[in-house]
C-alpha cells in the first residue's frame, strides 16, 4: 500500500531504525534520531543495490516517487542509477571547479 504525505509527516522514531514501504522499491528509512531518509532498492546485473533519494526534509513524497521513476527508466535503459548519480555529481563538481 502506498504511503500518504500525512503518514510520512507524522511517523515517529522507534527504539531502532525501521522502513516504511511506498512500493516499487521506494521506502522511507526512519532512524532512531528522527531523521527520515528516502531510499530506492533495485537489482542491477544480478546484484541488489540501494539508491539514496534524499532526506524527507528536502525531498517530498511526490519528488521521491519522481526520482524512483527516473531510476526505473535508467534501469530500463540498462544503466545503473547509482553510477549515473555519481557521474552526474562528478560532472557538476568539475563544472564548479572550472568556474572558480
Amino acid at each position: 500500500m502506498s504511503l500518504t504525505d500525512v503518514q510520512v509527516r507524522n511517523v515517529k522514531p522507534k527504539d531502532k531504525d525501521y522502513k516504511l514501504s511506498d512500493g516499487k522499491g521506494l521506502f522511507l528509512l526512519v532512524k532512531m534520531n528522527d531523521s527520515k531518509l528516502w531510499r530506492f532498492n533495485y537489482h542491477f546485473q544480478k546484484k541488489e543495490k540501494s539508491l539514496s533519494v534524499g532526506a524527507y526534509s528536502e525531498v517530498s513524497l511526490k519528488m521521491a516517487r519522481q526520482k524512483r521513476d527516473e531510476a526505473r527508466r535508467l534501469l530500463d535503459e540498462g544503466k545503473d542509477p547509482s553510477l549515473e548519480k555519481r557521474l552526474k555529481k562528478q560532472l557538476n563538481a568539475r563544472g564548479r571547479s572550472q568556474l572558480s
